[in-house]
C-alpha cells in the first residue's frame, strides 16, 4: 500500500461553495496568520454550483461591504419586480403582493449565476492567502485516537473499475487540520457519515429535500426584462398530488434562468421530475417567453427543504457543519446562499477565537449557539411550518395554511407549533396504488430528453474507475424496487443514470450509467430501501457548469 503524504493546516474546508468560501474569507479577515485550505471536488470553483439564483445580499454585505463596486458578477442585475403565479393546465392566476408576508419580497435582491459569484469569492479568498485545491474531493474523514476529526483525505487517482491500480495511480493526500469545516452542500457524503457517528440528528427532525432542475436560455431581447423574477406553483404537479414549483428569472445578457423543483416526498412512484419540468415549460405563459430562444445549459441538484426543525447539531470534536451540509434553506423564499454564507462566517469567527486560545480538535459549541441566536434562526423560524404544511395538506390548502402560519409568526400571535417531517425515502408507495403517468414526447424546441440535456451539463467522468454509486445489496433493485414500486430510480434521476434492462426478456437487471451522474444526490435520498450510497468519484468528475 502506498504511503499517503500529508499537509498540515489550521483549518481545512471541504467544499468551495458560498459557505466554504465565506468561512475561509472570514477566518483570514479575523487573523491573516491562520492557515486555511479549501478542497473542491469540481474541476474548478463553481463547476458543481447550481442555484436559481436570486440572492439576498445580507451576508455578502457583512462579509465584503464593497462587493457591488469590486467587479462582483452578482451586482449586474438587481431584482426589479416579483411575480407569483398559480397555474392550471392552461391559465395563470397571479397572487396579489398584499397576500405575501413582507419578508418574502425580493426587493433589494440580485439575480445571476451563483457559480460565477463563487468564482469571484474564490479570487478574494486567494488574495487573502487561502489555498484552494479544485479537482480534489475529500473522500475520507480522518480521526484521532480520541475520536475527534483531525482532517480529511482526498481520493486516490488512477484506480480501475475492478479496484486495481492503473499505471497513473496516485494515492490520496491527507489534509491534517486543527478544525475541519464540512461545506459539501445538500446530502454531503462525508456529512452523512458525521451525522451517524456523532448522532447529530438526535434532537432534530429528518431533513427532507426537493430536486431542482435548471436550464439557461438565451431569449428574444424583446421578451427580456432584466431583474424580473417569477415563481409558480400548482400545475403540473397538482395532477399527481405532488408539490413543488417553477421559477423564471430574467438575468443579464438576454438570458433567463428557468427551473422546476419537485419535493421528494412524493408518493406516486410514477412521478418523473424531469418530465414534470418539461411539461411545465409547455404551459402557454412559460412557452411564450421561451419561443424563439435557445437552451444553452442544463443541470440538477437536490435542495434542503426541512427548515429550522431539521437543522442538526452543528459542532462535534474537531469540526463543524456549515451551509447546506447543515440545511439553512428558506423554502418559501427559495433562498439559502445568504444563510449558508452567514453560517460559514459564524463558524470562522469561533474557530479563529479557539485557535488564538491555543485550542484544537475540540467542539466549537459556541458556534452552534451563535447560529441559534443569529438572524439565520430568526428568519427560518418565521417559515418553519411552510414546507410541512404543504406536504401534509397539498399545494392548494397547504399554501393557505402556510400563509396563515407565516402571517401569525410575523404578527407574533398564536402558538409556535412545529410541524413534523418524515424521511423522503419512506414516502414512496406501491405501484399498484397508482396508474402510470403518460408524459408527452419532447418536441426538441421547448422540451427535450434527458441525454441531450446531460450533454449540456458538460458532465464527464473517467470511465475506468470504481462506480461511485454503491449498492449495499445488488439484488434489491430487481427483487423489491422494480416489482413493488415500478423501479422509480429510472425516473427520479435527472441524468438517466439508472435503467432496467432485460425486462422484456424476463431477466431484468439494473444498469448504472455512472458517467452520466450530475451529482444531484437524489438517488441517495429517495431510494426506498436506502440501498444506494453516493460516494465521491475520481477528482474533477461530474458536471462543469459555466454559469449556473
Amino acid at each position: 500500500m502506498s504511503e499517503r503524504e500529508s499537509m498540515p493546516y489550521d483549518v481545512v474546508i471541504v467544499g468551495g461553495g458560498p459557505a466554504g468560501l465565506a468561512a475561509a474569507i472570514r477566518v483570514k479577515q479575523v487573523n491573516p496568520e491562520i492557515s486555511v485550505c479549501i478542497l473542491e471536488k469540481g474541476s474548478e470553483i463553481g463547476a458543481h454550483i447550481l442555484s436559481g439564483a436570486v440572492v439576498d445580499p445580507r451576508a455578502l454585505d457583512e462579509l465584503l461591504p464593497d462587493w457591488r463596486h469590486e467587479g462582483c458578477p452578482m451586482a449586474e442585475v438587481e431584482v426589479t419586480d416579483n411575480w407569483h403565479w398559480v397555474l392550471t393546465a392552461s391559465k395563470k392566476y397571479a397572487l396579489p403582493h398584499a397576500m405575501m408576508p413582507p419578508f418574502l419580497s425580493n426587493e433589494g435582491n440580485y439575480t445571476g449565476s451563483l457559480g460565477s459569484l463563487c468564482r469571484w469569492l474564490a479570487g478574494r479568498a486567494e488574495d487573502l492567502g487561502v489555498e484552494i485545491f479544485p479537482g480534489f474531493p475529500a473522500a475520507e474523514i480522518l480521526y484521532d485516537e480520541k475520536g475527534a476529526v483531525r482532517g480529511v483525505a482526498t481520493g486516490d487517482m488512477g484506480v480501475g473499475r475492478d479496484g486495481t491500480h492503473k499505471a497513473d495511480y496516485q494515492p490520496g493526500m491527507e489534509l491534517h487540520a486543527k478544525y475541519t469545516f464540512f461545506a459539501e452542500g445538500a446530502r454531503g457524503s462525508l456529512t452523512k457519515q458525521l451525522k451517524g457517528k456523532y448522532d447529530l440528528e438526535k434532537d432534530c427532525q429528518p431533513q427532507v429535500y426537493g430536486l431542482g432542475i435548471k436550464e439557461l436560455w438565451d431569449i428574444d431581447p424583446d421578451k427580456h426584462f432584466p431583474g424580473r423574477v417569477l415563481h409558480t406553483q400548482g400545475w403540473p404537479l397538482s395532477e399527481s398530488e405532488s408539490w413543488g414549483g417553477g421559477f423564471l428569472y430574467h438575468q443579464a445578457n438576454n438570458q433567463v434562468a428557468i427551473g422546476f423543483v419537485t419535493a421528494l416526498d412524493y408518493k406516486n412512484p410514477y412521478v418523473y421530475p424531469f418530465e414534470e419540468f418539461q411539461r411545465w415549460k409547455q404551459h402557454p405563459e412559460i412557452r411564450a417567453v421561451l419561443e424563439g430562444g435557445r437552451r444553452v445549459s442544463y443541470g440538477a441538484r437536490a435542495i434542503n427543504e426541512g427548515g429550522w426543525q431539521s437543522v442538526p447539531k452543528l459542532a462535534f470534536p474537531g469540526g463543524a457543519l456549515i451551509g447546506c451540509s447543515a440545511g439553512f434553506v428558506n423554502v418559501p423564499r427559495i433562498k439559502g446562499s445568504h444563510t449558508a454564507m452567514k453560517s460559514g462566517m459564524l463558524a470562522a469567527e469561533r474557530v479563529a477565537a479557539a485557535l488564538s486560545a491555543g485550542r484544537e480538535h475540540d467542539e466549537l459549541a459556541d458556534y452552534d449557539a451563535a447560529v441559534r441566536d443569529s438572524w439565520i434562526a430568526k428568519e427560518l423560524k418565521l417559515v418553519q411550518n411552510a414546507e410541512p404544511l404543504i406536504s401534509k395538506f397539498g399545494g392548494a390548502l397547504g399554501t393557505v395554511f402556510a400563509g396563515a402560519d407565516m402571517w401569525m409568526r410575523v404578527m407574533k400571535i398564536g402558538l409556535p407549533i412545529s410541524m413534523k417531517h418524515h424521511w423522503d425515502s419512506e414516502a414512496t408507495m406501491r405501484k399498484d396504488l397508482f396508474q402510470p403517468i403518460v408524459y408527452p414526447k419532447p418536441d426538441g424546441v421547448i422540451s427535450f430528453d434527458r441525454l441531450s440535456s446531460v450533454f449540456l451539463s458538460n458532465t464527464n467522468h473517467e470511465e475506468d474507475q470504481p462506480c461511485h454509486l454503491v449498492l449495499k445489496d445488488p439484488a434489491i433493485p430487481t427483487a423489491i424496487n422494480l416489482p413493488i414500486y415500478g423501479g422509480p430510480e429510472q425516473r427520479y434521476c435527472p441524468a438517466g443514470v439508472y435503467e432496467f434492462v432485460g425486462v422484456e426478456e424476463g431477466n431484468p437487471r439494473l444498469q448504472i450509467n455512472a458517467q452520466n451522474c450530475v451529482h444531484c444526490k437524489t438517488c441517495d435520498i429517495k431510494d426506498m430501501t436506502q440501498n444506494i450510497t453516493w460516494v465521491t468519484p475520481e477528482g474533477g468528475g461530474g458536471p462543469n457548469y459555466p454559469n449556473m
